[in-house]
């Protein structure tokens, strides 16, 4: 049982990817949005300080999740639905989005950040712990736009259903990630940082069980 839950999540995975692959909308989607917006901060205030910084490289990255992540379940018809009803269960197709979305989410974290240090400068004094902690947040950032899409995706208005529910959510984990986020602009420790890491982990983690307890509730109707 869990061998054929495995090959279900692989091959609904390998099947995102070829369809992101074939179309690419996404790819290049986001890719003009970061380097237009990133572009447009540099005319109007070149290099900001660090604080500046690390504030517009969290909204951007809130923007690029929506873009990205977000219509994930939009591409899929009411007769894709019921196909995958019919060789997988709703476990095992959430679980499926969740992987791939983080995977694309943090591949365009990457790709954000490089534009952002060639445009904009690099105030950063621990780069590689700036890199860590902005794969956690993508991974975060990823969870939550899953779970948010695939109950707006049974709505009719769900970009609207998708911006309430979301607003409450995405705000205490974007001042979380902006606050851990600032360790890697300085050399000193800052305090209760392990603690603030374990708490976006563990909201993570929450995500995750919400989505794989809930979701075979809305894949039944």
């Amino acid at each position: 049982m869990q061998s054929n839950s495995y090959r279900h999540i692989i091959t609904l995975i390998k099947k995102d990817l070829l369809l992101e692959i074939r179309q690419q909308y996404t790819f290049y989607g986001v890719l003009l949005y970061v380097a237009s917006t990133i572009f447009v901060v540099y005319l109007t205030m070149g290099e900001p300080e660090e604080t500046v910084w690390n504030a517009l490289f969290w909204v951007i990255q809130l923007f690029v999740c929506v873009n990205a992540v977000a219509k994930s379940f939009l591409q899929d018809s009411k007769g894709r639905m019921l196909y995958y009803y019919s060789i997988a269960g709703a476990r095992d197709y959430i679980l499926s989005k969740l992987i791939f979305n983080a995977l694309l989410m943090m591949s365009m974290t990457l790709l954000s950040l490089f534009v952002f240090t060639m445009l904009l400068g690099n105030p950063l004094i621990n780069i590689f712990q700036f890199i860590g902690i902005s794969l956690l947040g993508a991974l975060g950032l990823s969870f939550i736009f899953t779970f948010l899409a695939a109950i707006a995706a049974k709505a009719q208005q769900q970009a609207a259903l998708m911006a309430i529910m979301g607003f409450p959510i995405i705000i205490p984990q974007l001042l979380l990630l902006g606050k851990i986020a600032k360790s890697a602009f300085s050399s000193v420790v800052q305090a209760g940082l392990w603690q603030m890491v374990l708490l976006l982990v563990g909201l993570d983690l929450l995500i995750i069980l919400l989505a794989i307890i809930l979701f075979p509730f809305l894949w039944k109707d």
